[in-house]
């Protein structure tokens, strides 16, 4: 599937002077390759929960995966709305980048089969594909897409960057 260029949006109360926006390119290509990224539900009662896990970008969308009975799929059964991020854990340098959306179970094969590939490739973690869902050595793991509805990239070092793009 062809991905598009995003319009990017600077944000100049929060990027030094001579800032320019980071392309979407530049944000989609760290999107793909990050290999840990932190997702952000909520709890039924409110309370909001954080978690470490891997996934992958494709076709526009970040693909993470989890046990049915883990709290994060517990959250995500309430409420859908999550967040994904990833980035790089020094001040000065790197792009953080937060993915705003909605998470979707899915449970298509050949979609799942392509993830699974993906997940062989990037993680050296391998899954089978049944019933609509990875199977592995930890048992079930169902798969959840993230669609962007909006991105927030900020770039580290001179010049600081904040740039959104939306969709």
């Amino acid at each position: 599937m062809t991905t598009r260029e995003r319009a990017a949006e600077l944000d100049a109360r929060f990027s030094s002077p001579d800032a320019t926006p980071t392309s979407w390119e530049t944000a989609r290509e760290a999107l793909s390759q990050a290999e840990i990224y932190w997702l952000s539900t909520v709890r039924p009662d409110g309370r909001p929960h954080v978690t470490p896990l891997v996934a992958v970008w494709q076709d526009d969308a970040l693909y993470f995966c989890t046990g049915p009975t883990e709290q994060k799929a517990n959250n995500l059964a309430h409420n859908a709305h999550c967040i994904l991020t990833t980035g790089c854990n020094a001040f000065a340098e790197g792009l953080d980048l937060v993915v705003e959306g909605d998470a979707r179970q899915v449970s298509d094969e050949r979609l799942l089969q392509s993830l699974a590939a993906q997940w062989k490739t990037k993680y050296d973690w391998p899954f089978d594909v049944r019933d609509g869902a990875f199977f592995g050595d930890g048992g079930r793991a169902d798969v959840y897409e993230v669609k962007p509805a909006k991105v927030l990239g900020f770039g580290k070092g001179e010049p600081f960057t904040q740039t959104r793009w939306r969709f």
